[in-house]
């Protein structure tokens, strides 16, 4: 059954019950009581700015403080009862503190709306899991960074298109990850700034008629700035729709990752073995070991996209200021956030365990990845380097030929396409050499794998400052 007007925070208006089924599609409780930290924490600060405008009295005042720090404490311990009309977190806390305190709790909700109220949990919440999320991602990076430098002298291939193309060594594949998970984090720290702006005095879509003070509520509440207009501050969830964009673009990079770790673990390439803790096994067959880790890590970021493609479906008809429609932003808020700290966390247990094949590595390098260095050894000899490109072409394809190794055709054979090769061409075919001409910031020689590593550290070092 329904419940009655008294145990909502709009019944006067309607007369009756709300349908049952109704009442159960309209509720959110079942999901943004996680809020109820933010929600309590919102409130105390609300209700010293009543306090401040003489709208409560400073017992009516202490006494709403105290019943919210009752009603937290049952939240931290598990005690809390979730009754059937507590249609929301904030109709359940309200419900609660009229229960613990009677009258003054009604007067909580002065000047207040459930539209200011919510956007203002929700800003509360999200700043804290953006830096619980921060705090996740920069334990993987400094994780690969240090295994970047710890693996600085193993080589192996180097691939575009899914072929082979160059040598490079696997610390500089490692931080190329690395790198594009700090931008990550330098994007999450603009989407915090964003983030948070204090909406609460907004009201319902006007503002506060009454003189509550909104910096006190700044202040109080650790906010670096307020909200500008009042509708848009209740209506907009533009900062919803950048964090789930920063989680589905996050969630890319680390598919990408994965699925090269995957390819890299398998018999085929045999380059690493991952951790037992990070594999499973197969029900039939007893030598299977598969990397499910990195393959729930790649198809979660399928569940991210479509929690921000669905959001934006859900915002690009919608009016001005609050509507309901709004409802659907926290289930997506929660579970990009979710699915983010479970992937990070799982990813740096990846890269902290794997275990690297180096010898398989290395001879996995083939003289064929050196047809660049060869057209180089010409440009330095003088020749252009269109030229040169299409001499060593010449010579990849008369190795083909002769079904032979590159490096195998002798300088009377590589005479016959330039009379610029020398007996020098054979300090062409050496790997180390090859990586190390790519000094320039950037590439993949160690003193420039070396650098990147060191930017890393510090730039890491400045953030836990």
């Amino acid at each position: 059954m329904a419940n009655s007007e008294g145990t909502k925070l709009w019944g006067g208006r309607f007369v009756g019950d709300t349908d049952a089924v109704m009442e159960k599609f309209n509720a959110s409780i079942a999901y943004d009581q996680r809020m109820w930290d933010a929600d309590i924490r919102g409130s105390k600060a609300y209700v010293k700015a009543l306090e401040k405008a003489k709208l409560v009295t400073t017992e009516e005042m202490n006494s709403i403080l105290q019943g919210l720090d009752q009603i937290s404490e049952e939240w931290s311990k598990g005690t809390f009862v979730i009754k059937p009309g507590d249609e929301d977190i904030h109709t359940a806390n309200e419900r609660r503190l009229k229960e613990l305190i009677d009258a003054p709790a009604g007067k909580l909700h002065t000047g207040r709306s459930r539209n200011d109220q919510v956007v203002t949990d929700m800003r509360l919440w999200l700043r804290d899991a953006i830096s619980t999320l921060t705090e996740n991602a920069l334990q993987l990076i400094s994780t690969m960074v240090e295994r970047a430098a710890a693996e600085i002298d193993v080589l192996f291939p180097g691939y575009t298109h899914m072929q082979r193309a160059q040598p490079i060594r696997w610390s500089h594949w490692i931080l190329s990850h690395a790198v594009a998970l700090s931008r990550d984090v330098d994007q999450l720290q603009e989407i915090k700034r964003r983030v948070n702006v204090l909406p609460l005095g907004s009201g319902a879509i006007a503002g506060t008629p009454f003189d509550i003070d909104r910096e006190l509520l700044r202040k109080e509440l650790e906010f670096d700035d307020i909200s500008m207009n009042s509708m848009d501050a209740t209506g907009q969830r533009d900062f919803v729709a950048e964090f789930l964009f920063w989680a589905s673009l996050c969630s890319t990079h680390l598919s990408k990752m994965a699925e090269d770790l995957m390819l890299y673990s398998t018999k085929e390439f045999s380059f690493l073995t991952l951790s037992d803790a990070y594999s499973t096994g197969s029900s039939l067959m007893p030598q299977k070991k598969n990397a499910d880790s990195l393959e729930l890590i790649r198809s979660k970021a399928g569940r991210v996209f479509g929690r921000c493609a669905g959001f934006m479906m859900t915002l690009k008809g919608l009016p001005s200021t609050y509507n309901k429609d709004l409802q659907e932003d926290k289930e997506a808020m929660f579970d990009c956030y979710d699915t983010l700290h479970a992937v990070l966390q799982v990813t740096t247990g990846v890269m902290s365990t794997l275990k690297i094949n180096q010898c398989v590595m290395e001879a996995a390098l083939s003289p064929d990845m050196l047809a660049t260095d060869l057209a180089y050894y010409l440009v330095r000899k003088g020749m252009p380097f269109r030229e040169a490109h299409g001499i060593s072409g010449k010579a990849v394809f008369m190795a083909e030929s002769k079904k032979m190794p590159l490096n195998h055709l002798t300088l009377e054979d590589l005479g016959t396409i330039s009379p610029l090769f020398g007996s020098d061409v054979s300090s062409v075919w050496d790997y180390r050499s090859s990586v190390e001409q790519y000094s320039a910031p950037g590439g993949t020689a160690k003193s420039s794998v070396a650098a990147q590593v060191e930017h890393l550290r510090n730039w890491l070092k400045k953030l836990a400052q």
